[in-house]
């Protein structure tokens, strides 16, 4: 295992021969319970370092406990009164400015007590998130799935930050990072581990209105593979974070956290993989609400038509239920998106004497009739308007992929072709596919 830092430069030392002992180890030392009943390994799992079962385990059995002193965050790291005090100076858009430089730090310490921890991590130069791909090949792969615009964002979000907020740090304290840290590459690289990597302690209910709290790294629980349908789980509590069982596990099966209810495209913009079709039963499809406009602008005949639309639109945006950058967002099960989508399609396919009596009394409050609800099952019976009105969008979404579904169906059903496409392609491929079934479902739904 390379090391994330330095590994191979100069003057750095070799890497852990076994960095799994060195980690068990370290567990050890930290108190970091694991459950004999499990294993730290390589062999057995879906992707790099995993845990796997060593014996069968019932659900309800704690696979290990991570006592809070033994998480890495901005509050444990050996600079933490540094990053309180210049807390202000540290706030981004993001909110992980302060863990970043955590990092930064720990990883160039010559005694950081976080090291043996970072053996296990992945190699940072091989990440496989879409950020590191060449643009053209982003573009290429994943055209019409959303992934390169949210890259985009990313990437001049990172390069603000780093130059704005991150670098001046550094540089005003060259003691606590070395130059070799001072990289927007690395930090690039960080960005994306955390985004893959830590983990976001839900707020109680009480504290639905604060901010989230900042992200933190929990060594053990973050070795664990993803899977929508997990036979683990992660538990806070005041002392520890545990990780329980939550469905049998045979001996020599993997154990799969979830990282929570992810599609394919948000999967592979954040973690760098996919779980191919049919498995990922938490995928969906986005339409672009531009897209539902586009549409229903397709159908108007004149200026007054078109002024009218303009102004159920303007109203739609006022009511929060739409915005030239948000998405209707559709599952096989459900619309994720549905008080959303129902109004859209309610206040543009209504008749215009109806609109007017309906803006002027701000809404019809709950009185929504059961025929309107946007449930999946539902869609077929749905107003003649609003079917037309989502079909139409749901063509124009399918206009904006590169390839149409048979092109892709051709790729999966064939195993020698599927086999000889690189890694890329094939998670790039499973992206759209998921897409393009649930979109094509949405078709014979409102046919």
């Amino acid at each position: 295992v390379t090391g994330p830092v330095g590994v191979g430069e100069d003057n750095d030392p070799d890497p852990d021969p076994d960095p799994v002992a060195g980690f068990l180890s370290w567990c050890r030392r930290v108190g970091l319970d694991l459950s004999p009943k499990v294993a730290v390994s390589r062999q057995g799992t879906v992707a790099g370092y995993g845990m796997v079962a060593r014996e069968y385990v019932q659900p309800g059995d704690l696979l290990f406990a991570v006592p809070r002193a033994a998480l890495l965050s901005q509050y444990t790291c050996s600079i933490s009164g540094l990053l309180e005090r210049e807390r202000g100076a540290l706030q981004s858009q993001s909110g992980w400015v302060p863990l970043l430089l955590a990092l930064l730090h720990e990883l160039q310490a010559p005694a950081s007590p976080w090291s043996p921890y970072f053996a296990l991590w992945p190699e940072l130069g091989r990440l496989e998130h879409p950020m590191f791909w060449p643009e053209e090949e982003r573009r290429r792969l994943l055209q019409g799935t959303g992934v390169p615009e949210a890259v985009e964002k990313d990437l001049a979000n990172i390069r603000s930050e780093y130059y704005s907020i991150v670098l001046p740090f550094m540089e005003a304290h060259p003691d606590l990072f070395s130059p070799r840290v001072r990289s927007l590459e690395l930090y690039h690289q960080l960005v994306a581990l955390v985004m893959a990597y830590s983990f976001q302690e839900p707020l109680e209910e009480e504290e639905d209105e604060k901010e989230p709290n900042p992200p933190l790294m929990v060594p053990a629980a973050d070795i664990l593979n993803h899977l929508a349908n997990h036979n683990a789980n992660l538990e806070y509590s005041s002392n520890c974070l545990r990780m329980v069982a939550t469905q049998p596990i045979p001996k020599g099966h993997e154990i799969f956290n979830t990282y929570g209810k992810m599609a394919n495209w948000q999967l592979i913009h954040m973690y760098g993989f996919v779980e191919p079709y049919p498995d990922n039963t938490d995928d969906t499809a986005d339409i672009q609400m531009v897209t539902v406009r586009e549409a229903a602008l397709q159908g108007t005949k004149g200026d007054a038509e078109r002024l009218l639309l303009q102004e159920r639109w303007d109203y739609l945006c006022r009511l929060e239920m739409v915005g030239e950058e948000g998405a209707f967002v559709i599952g096989w099960e459900e619309v994720l998106t549905e008080e959303e989508l129902t109004t859209t399609l309610k206040v543009l396919c209504m008749p215009a004497e109806e609109f007017r009596e309906f803006k002027d009394q701000d809404g019809w409050g709950d009185e929504d009739r059961e025929e309107d609800s946007l449930t999946i099952t539902n869609i077929p019976k749905l107003k003649e308007s609003w079917k037309q009105l989502l079909r139409d969008s749901v063509l124009l979404t399918l206009q904006t992929y590169a390839t149409d579904l048979k092109t892709e169906q051709d790729l999966v059903s064939n195993k020698e072709v599927y086999t000889k496409l690189s890694w890329r392609e094939q998670q790039a491929l499973q992206v759209r596919y998921g897409q393009k079934m649930i979109l094509h479902h949405l078709l014979e739904l409102t046919s």
